[in-house]
């Protein structure tokens, strides 16, 4: 701790232990003052109990706490025993409907998409399991804290308001007064001791004074003792307020970690304690030292008694919280008494009190009253409603303490707001009783009222962080006014009617002081210095645009209303209009015999704003007049007459026109900002209330005006009307002297200006406009978003606009749309459009970008090319117009339309390439298209008698007025028919042709319109035919052409090959030398009969072996004398195979790693990425890459994803993490005589064999002895050397120095990595090391096939199986460079496991506490430094095979005597037969041997199951590791899952079928060894039940089991507390998904030391479980981690998906998370072929901010 004066914590003095909580309460019930009484109570008992000095008890203030304060009050409120009181009171209740449940932070909570009011309404895991919406559509989410379950209240659901456990019994419960089922006497008293205990509560509470108390609370005598008390705030880090603490306190960091957690989490800390001058230094240092920069931490130095009473009150209100629960009629009390007005001077009730100081309290007081309101006041519905008022009346005063406060809006009083602006009635009730909609809205302003310019406008200015902040709160407001707007009323009085259009009239003041913000002028000559501040507003557009829909659907739920709102927003829009003029003249327009005054604006020239919410309010209530049909029903309501429509239009016309010019390249010199503005503009999350309110206003104006008009203004506002004013524009651009780059702008707008005609007449689907539902609106959307390109669920729903309550609607219309296409391994699922949708394409679809309008184009073209279909576009067929937008579609008939149709195909048909561009003429063809569509729809639906006055075709047909005498629009498009530079839209120009063709002989009424329609399909199916048949020659040509060309090629291919004979043969040759399969060397013998080792070994002629360097490209052979090749690789060790993750070596100096326990706690593999180097071209590279390392960490520190100092770097080809390479060596030589008859002969049997290698071992220990003693006479006297053995002989090294040189370094890696120390090669574990790496990579890769089910050969990847290869050669020959006596007494260490020595030196395992396999690779691979002093003849293979037959009879007897002797289950398939009976009579033996402790089995076919199950895994391995060492090809048949494995092993490893027979064949021999391996203490041990040993065949490893519901996952993880932090929930749990254990990630309370370095709890954990590596599911972020060390990490895509196949990081949409069993099967597999280091080197070097990341903090 802190240094203090005091460091004792007082003994409970007897006293206080003896007064007695009855006797207390009984003086209270006669006392006349009882306020007086308990207060001198406290005023003495609270100081002796709490804050006694510097360290106090928690436990013995609980006790003391509950024993004289809360037991005398429980006493007091019972009257009796509390213990029966409370029991009573919790019979007599009646358990509430409502639920109430408060979420802790991270529990999971579901809120029901069909059924719930909107999505603050949630259920709580409990609650949902047992409720209807279950089966609905339902959205998963996390909850922060501090809310609590709606399952009961009836206003949050639309249906299923309550679970099976909260439905009520009886109708009308609700309604009835719960005070009923108390008695008077107890009411009274709940009522004093209530009003006494909550009343002292807030006193202390909003207790301001540091140095002394309340009336009443005064202690009789002061002591000197004092708290320097530490508060919490948002502005300083963690790392700030340690350090301060540290300086200030002189505490360890680890001391000063604790206070700050604490702090964080509670609000506040007492860091130092002693008296006032003690307390004041910390003070002073503390906020020295933290108000440099920003303003400085709070500290109070405060006397310990006022500590001790705010601690208590604290504990009053948890206390109340409590007492409340046991009875409905106690929280109906508790909360009149919170209620209740006081009658001095400010009327306030202690409620009222809390709050207004909620901003001056800290962060663990606030959270407790919190919780105590929505235990109380939320809880109880009529208490609920007065909360609401009093809330509502302090709402200001409220949100402008929280405004200016530092504290997150989860800490504030105000996030109460949604538990009560959401009920409907209470939102109803405020805004008619309270007026809480213009509150809310004028506190909004009123806090913006600074933020204006000279016109009264907003205007946001830079803001630094702090204002920043300030405003993102000021933004909350919004949030509240959604919560009021939320749902709408479906009953209208006269009150609400009154109260909703004032807080429309405020609500439209704040739109108009946002008309016209943030206006730009065109840059003209020089760029912009600084970027205008354009953030802010945009942000506030965002924050208001679902505000603005809901008041417009309330305004649409109720005629007045809505009539009302449209006269008051007509008036505040012409005030508007009546602003600031800038630049504008009369002009008049002349065009086509068209006349019209108008003004000169050019957007180019004068300012503009692209905020103008108070016109698209405007637009919206116009379409909801004809969506309501209130246009049509009350005319004479409206002020329709007051409409000026050029004054409608001008406004939305400037930001579409400012738009284009953007796009024109002609504002570049404003810099980015008005970039992202136009972005946003059009961006699905602004557009709804922005571009498509403009769109619309441009409609309604244009269908009240005169088109030929609307079209002039529109050529003036784009600034064309001049270049379509003059007659000889196109013919100006033959001169070289023309500006381009005007050019190019004017292009870009007459492009633009033909689409906004387009989408005026066009763009139909707003129900309003057209006559089509949102239904129809929402698959236009779908249709055209899957148009570009199959789109996943998420996708679309971001490309769609969200409504108030985050919905789409897309689910219900998505399926007659589009089908949906299950995703993979990898990958997400996708919608495709369905085929019959296509047809509704339209390319200039308003929504689309210009990148998705290419994109679309194109994907669209490609598909009716593959469906054999012409290259045409069509428009669409377009729904009727509503009747008050009906005048709309004469523009398409308009002299100015037709003129500007007909200007635009002059240009193109003239010579000249400037004046016009392809994308002009789509658009032109589009428009006729679209007139040519509409005439035949008005055609077909007009009836017999009535005339269709829209005529375009007669003017598509009609030429040119003189004096320009221009051709008709037909004749131009029939010549531009057969234009060779318009190939592209000559399919398009035929369409039009044709529909106009339709169209006439429609008018001409020759025949019926059907048989018009039929002869129309006629010709073109005619012309179809013609097309087809065109295609089918053109097809047929091409076809022959190829045939003659690949014919041309073949018949050169063959004069090569003939000319160039002898190379083409050499090339073959090497190709079959090259071809990496596993049986690439050509045994003499069948299938059948290959045997792996052996005398009978199958000799096998190796090919050579050529490979090519990655980094120099050379060509080399493999040979013992050449320059060595290697592989990169990676060493890591690991627990994958681990039994038991608790084992660790604590001291790494002085491990001995000879012997592999059988739980293989912690291994060393070896992998590799199969690219093949030169060592030396090898070795300059890692120089290379070391010496930039060095240099960079010179210039700048930044990390790599490797750590070179560790030996590490990248794969030159593949990038792969490798820190060592390992030497390619050629296979060993044939050790075999040919004569096979003579080699029969010539084998020992195993008994000679044994005694002859006994004897060598020990001459060597001898000679070994003498050398230790350093004695002269060297000669073996005494000794009896077995005649052959030459101990003297040192043999020669075959290999080149650079092979040796590589065996030397990869030898050191698995030694300086596997065991975790400083290399050093002469150390004698290093051989060791590198036959247990061997041993346990061939161990991890059979595991890993078995789990597969995969064949044991065949089927291993190139790279797998080439490093196998080369790693089973490499540790074969590894002992060539060590020290020879060293390998030599190894092997005599490893065969004493098997033949027991009595050797008191050396202590051998028992065969339980040996790996098998492990053991035979080490005896097998140090056999040759034995053999090769042997010249008796007797071959190496003899030794192997008789060293592999001793192992495996071992194992045989550690299976039986660990085999689980329990009645088996198994039914025996058939009588027993030589293997069984073995087996029977084996298992006796032993039995025998180990003093009869095993249990008796009478089934020796059970036995002989228990052997050939438990074996599997040890032949597996050692065919893998034989079939590497001596290169024997595998037997086809073990290439493929069958049957009789078990026989064909045997076969190949050279065993009997019958494994028993080895115990019978050389049973003289066996039979001791049995005896000594059975007398053994650490068997007998385990025979009588004393330990526990590993049973065969061991369970493969497996990541632990998920649940399939992730919300299952979260449950768990809420129900998680920090270890370390006194139960507190942790912030970020994370799942270690190799042993199940849950962590407290990413957070200062569980960090740990490691290595002297502070590391978060994953990073510790992985030391522990993984070795160093780690797989972890963070929970609440859905997210899976991989860890690597200290520095190495990445995130990887979770194996849960929702319905959509889609994974949810973050847990940001919300549907629900079922698990993936192949994408969990793949993580496993990464993990079980050690992949996660490779997972994350890969990651890191895609994404360079995953490596700068702290990975060991989490």
């Amino acid at each position: 701790m802190a240094a203090t004066e005091t460091e004792d914590v007082p003994a409970i003095p007897k006293f206080l232990m003896d007064c007695s909580a009855k006797d207390v309460a009984l003086n209270w019930l006669q006392a006349t003052d009882l306020n007086k009484d308990m207060y001198q109570h406290l005023a003495y008992y609270v100081p002796k109990i709490y804050c006694r000095g510097s360290n106090p008890n928690p436990l013995h203030e609980e006790m003391l706490a509950q024993h004289l304060l809360l037991g005398p009050m429980e006493w007091y409120l019972c009257g009796e025993d509390p213990a029966v009181g409370i029991r009573k009171l919790e019979k007599a209740n009646k358990s509430s409907q409502l639920c109430g449940r408060v979420f802790k932070i991270g529990e999971p909570t579901y809120s029901c998409r069909d059924c719930a009011v909107d999505p603050t309404c949630v259920l709580c895991m409990e609650c949902f399991l047992a409720s209807m919406h279950r089966a609905h559509r339902y959205r998963m989410t996390t909850s922060g804290g501090g809310g609590f379950c709606d399952c009961g209240d009836t206003e949050a659901w639309k249906q299923g308001p309550y679970c099976l456990k909260h439905k009520p019994t009886v109708l009308g419960a609700m309604e009835e007064d719960p005070l009923v089922h108390l008695s008077e006497d107890m009411i009274g008293r709940a009522y004093e001791i209530f009003a006494i205990a909550f009343k002292y509560a807030v006193d202390m509470l909003t207790w301001v004074e540091e140095d002394r108390l309340p009336a009443g609370l005064e202690p009789l005598e002061k002591e000197d003792t004092y708290y320097c008390m530490l508060f919490n705030d948002e502005v300083h880090t963690y790392e700030q307020v340690i350090y301060t603490l540290q300086k200030a306190v002189n505490c360890t960091q680890k001391e000063a970690v604790s206070f700050a957690t604490t702090v964080d989490r509670d609000g506040r800390r007492s860091v130092r304690y002693g008296d006032f001058q003690f307390c004041e230094q910390a003070k002073t240092v503390i906020v020295r030292n933290t108000s440099r920069q920003t303003k400085p931490l709070k500290v109070q130095v405060m006397h310990s008694s006022v500590v001790a009473h705010q601690n208590f009150a604290i504990k009053v209100l948890i206390w109340l919280s409590q007492v409340i629960g046991y009875s409905g009629g106690l929280r109906r009390i508790l909360c009149e008494v919170g209620l209740q007005q006081r009658s001095d001077e400010d009327s306030s009730s202690l409620v009222d009190r809390l709050m207004l100081c909620d901003s001056k309290l800290w962060k663990g007081a606030r959270n407790i009253y919190h919780q105590l309101f929505m235990s109380s006041l939320l809880m109880d519905l009529k208490s609920k409603k007065l909360f609401a008022v009093r809330f509502a009346k302090n709402y200001e005063r409220l949100q402008t303490d929280y405004v200016n406060d530092d504290h997150d809006r989860e800490f504030s009083v105000t996030e109460l707001s949604v538990q009560i602006f959401t009920v409907p009635s209470l939102a109803r009730m405020l805004i008619t009783d309270e007026n809480l909609m213009t509150t809310i809205i004028q506190t909004f302003m009123e806090l913006l009222m600074r933020q204006r310019d000279s016109h009264g406008r907003f205007q946001f200015e830079r803001y630094t962080a702090v204002q920043t902040l300030k405003f993102r709160r000021v933004q909350s407001f919004i949030g509240d006014l959604k919560y009021v707007l939320v749902s709408k009323p479906t009953e209208w009085t006269d009150k609400l009617r009154e109260k909703f259009l004032e807080g429309f009239g405020v609500f439209l003041e704040l739109l108009k002081r946002m008309q016209g913000m943030d206006p730009v002028t065109r840059q003209v000559g020089q760029h912009i210095e600084m970027e205008p501040e354009w953030e802010a507003a945009f942000s506030l557009q965002m924050k208001l645009t679902h505000i603005i829909s809901m008041i417009q659907e309330w305004c649409a739920s109720d005629e007045r209303v809505l009539i009302e709102a449209y006269r008051k927003c007509l008036i505040v829009l012409l005030q508007c209009h009546n602003g600031p003029c800038d630049g504008e003249q009369p002009i008049t327009l002349s065009m086509c015999g068209h006349t019209l005054e108008s003004v000169q604006y050019r957007v180019s020239q004068h300012q503009v704003s692209i905020h103008l919410p108070v016109s698209r309010l405007f637009s919206g209530l116009h379409v909801l007049l004809s969506k309501t049909e209130v246009a049509y029903k009350f005319p004479e309501l409206l002020p329709l007459s007051e409409l000026s429509p050029p004054l409608l239009i001008e406004h939305p016309l400037h930001c579409m026109v400012l738009c284009a010019q953007v796009h024109a390249g002609m504002w570049r010199r404003n810099g980015f900002s008005l970039v992202n503005q136009v972005y946003y503009y059009h961006n699905v999350k602004c557009r709804v209330e922005m571009y498509d309110k403009d769109l619309i206003m441009l409609q309604a104006g244009a269908s009240m005006m005169d088109p030929n008009h609307f079209l002039m203004i529109m050529l003036c506002r784009f600034e064309l009307y001049h270049i379509f004013n003059s007659p000889d524009y196109g013919k100006r651009f033959n001169s070289e002297h023309t500006n381009k780059d005007a050019l190019q702008q004017n292009n870009t707008l007459i492009e633009e200006m033909l689409h906004l005609i387009m989408m005026v007449v066009g763009e139909r689907y707003t129900a309003g406009v057209g006559q089509v539902s949102a239904e129809d609106e929402l698959k236009r959307e779908i249709i055209h978003q899957l148009c570009i390109r199959p789109m996943a669920h998420s996708e679309l729903v971001k490309a769609l606009p969200e409504d108030e309550n985050k919905e789409t609607g897309m689910e219900k219309v998505i399926e007659s749309v589009a089908s949906f296409k299950k995703p993979g391994l990898t990958g997400r699922g996708l919608y495709e459009l369905k085929p019959e949708c296509a047809k509704e394409f339209n390319v200039f679809f308003y929504h689309y970008s210009r990148a998705d309008q290419s994109k679309a184009e194109e994907a669209q073209r490609k598909l009716r090319k593959q469906n054999g279909e012409d290259m045409a576009l069509p428009p669409p067929v377009l729904p009727h117009f509503c009747p008050l937008f009906a005048s709309l579609v004469n523009i398409l008939q308009s002299d100015v339309f037709v003129y500007i149709l007909r200007t635009v195909l002059q240009w193109i048909v003239e010579p000249n390439g400037h004046a016009w561009t392809e994308s002009m003429l789509q658009r032109v063809l589009h428009l006729i298209g679209m007139a040519l569509n509409e005439e035949k729809q008005q055609m077909e639906s007009a009836s017999a008698d009535s005339d269709v006055t829209f005529n375009f075709t007669s003017k598509f047909s009609c030429p040119g007025e003189a004096p320009e005498n221009t051709p008709s629009i037909l004749a131009m498009l029939e010549n531009l028919q057969n234009s060779p530079h318009l190939e592209v839209y000559k399919d398009m120009i035929k369409w039009i042709l044709k529909l106009f063709g339709i169209v006439k002989k429609m008018r001409e009424r020759s025949n019926s319109a059907p048989i018009v329609e039929t002869e129309g399909h006629g010709i073109e199916e005619c012309s179809r035919d013609k097309d087809k048949a065109d295609r089918k020659r053109k097809a047929e040509i091409a076809r022959l052409r190829r045939e003659k060309i690949l014919a041309q090629m073949s018949e050169m291919q063959r004069h090569f090959i003939d000319e160039n004979r002898e190379l083409f043969q050499q090339t073959l040759e090497e190709l079959e030398a090259s071809s990496s399969t596993v049986t690439d060397n050509s045994p003499i013998v069948p299938d059948a009969a290959l045997i792996a080792l052996g005398p009978r070994q199958t000799r096998v002629f190796e090919e050579k072996q050529v490979v090519t360097c990655i980094l120099c490209q050379e060509e080399q052979e493999i040979r013992m004398n050449n320059k060595a090749m290697v592989l990169a690789s990676f060493v890591q060790r690991s627990t994958v195979l681990s039994k038991n993750r608790t084992r660790t070596f604590q001291d790494p100096e002085n491990h001995d790693p000879l012997f592999m326990p059988p739980d293989l706690a912690c291994g060393t593999h070896i992998g590799s990425c199969g690219h093949i180097m030169h060592a030396h071209c090898w070795q300059s590279y890692f120089d290379a890459v070391q010496a930039k390392e060095q240099r960079r960490q010179q210039r700048l520190r930044v990390h790599t994803s490797y750590d070179v100092e560790n030996g590490e770097f990248l794969c030159p080809l593949c990038e792969c993490l490798s820190n060592t390479v390992i030497p390619l060596l050629p296979s060993p030589r044939n050790p075999l005589i040919s004569d096979s008859s003579k080699n029969n002969a010539g084998v020992p049997v195993l008994s000679s064999w044994l005694k002859r290698t006994l004897q060598q071992v020990k001459v060597l220990k001898k000679i070994q002895e003498k050398h230790t003693d350093n004695l002269s006479n060297t000669h073996l006297e005494g000794m009896e050397v077995s005649e052959g053995f030459q101990p003297d002989v040192k043999p020669k090294n075959p290999f080149s120095e650079s092979i040796k040189g590589m065996l030397t370094t990869l030898a050191t890696a698995a030694y300086k990595v596997g065991l975790k120390v400083h290399p050093n090669e002469q150390d004698p574990r290093v051989p060791m090391m590198c036959r247990g790496s061997c041993a346990y990579t061939v161990q991890a890769i059979e595991s890993f096939l078995a789990d597969e089910e995969k064949p044991l050969f065949g089927h291993l990847p190139c790279r797998q199986d080439d490093c196998l290869k080369a790693l089973t050669r490499f540790a074969a020959s590894q002992w060539t460079v060590s020290s020879l006596s060293v390998v030599q007494k190894q092997y005599a260490r490893l065969l004493s496991v098997l033949i027991p020595v009595d050797d008191k030196t050396q202590i051998s395992p028992s065969i339980l506490d040996v790996d098998m396999f492990h053991l035979l690779v080490s005896l097998v691979l140090s056999y040759p430094a034995l053999h090769c002093q042997d010249f008796t003849g007797v071959s190496l293979a003899v030794g192997h095979l008789h060293l592999f037959h001793l192992v495996t009879t071992a194992h045989i007897v550690q299976i039986l005597l660990t085999s689980s002797t329990e009645e088996n289950t198994m039914d025996q398939e058939n009588a027993d037969g030589d293997e069984e009976a073995a087996a029977l009579t084996l298992y006796d033996k032993l039995r025998q041997y180990s003093g009869s402790a095993l249990n008796s089995m009478t089934s020796g076919w059970h036995l002989w199951q228990y052997i050939k199950t438990g074996i599997i895994p040890y032949l597996r391995c050692s065919a893998l590791f034989f079939h590497y060492l001596n290169n024997v090809p595998a037997p086809v048949e073990l290439q493929e899952n069958g049957p009789h494995h078990f026989e064909l092993l045997c076969r190949y490893l050279s065993l009997p079928t019958n494994l028993m027979s080895l115990f019978k064949t050389e049973s003289d021999t066996i039979e001791p060894l049995i005896q000594r391996w059975c007398g053994v203490a650490e068997v007998q041990s385990f025979v009588k039940g004393e330990r526990t040993a590993i049973s065969y065949p061991r369970e493969p490893n497996k990541l632990i089991e998920l649940p399939d519901d992730y919300s299952c996952l979260i449950n768990r993880a809420s129900c998680f507390t920090c270890p370390k932090s006194g139960g507190d929930k942790s912030r970020a749990p994370t799942l270690c998904l190799v042993c199940g254990g849950m962590l407290c990630s990413q957070s200062y309370c569980c960090q740990t030391e490691l290595e002297g370095e502070d590391v978060g709890a994953c990073t510790a954990h992985t030391y522990t479980c993984g070795c160093g590596v780690g797989i972890f599911l963070r929970v609440r972020e859905s997210q899976i981690l991989f860890l690597a060390g200290k520095t190495k990490g990445c995130f990887y895509p979770p194996p849960y998906l929702d319905d959509y196949g889609e994974t949810d990081q973050g847990l940001r949409r919300g549907n629900p998370l079922h698990l993936c069993k192949e994408r969990y099967r793949k993580l496993q597999k990464l993990w079980q072929q050690h992949s996660i280091t490779e997972e994350i080197g890969h990651a890191q070097e895609a994404n360079q901010t995953l490596v700068g990341f702290d990975w060991q903090h989490l």
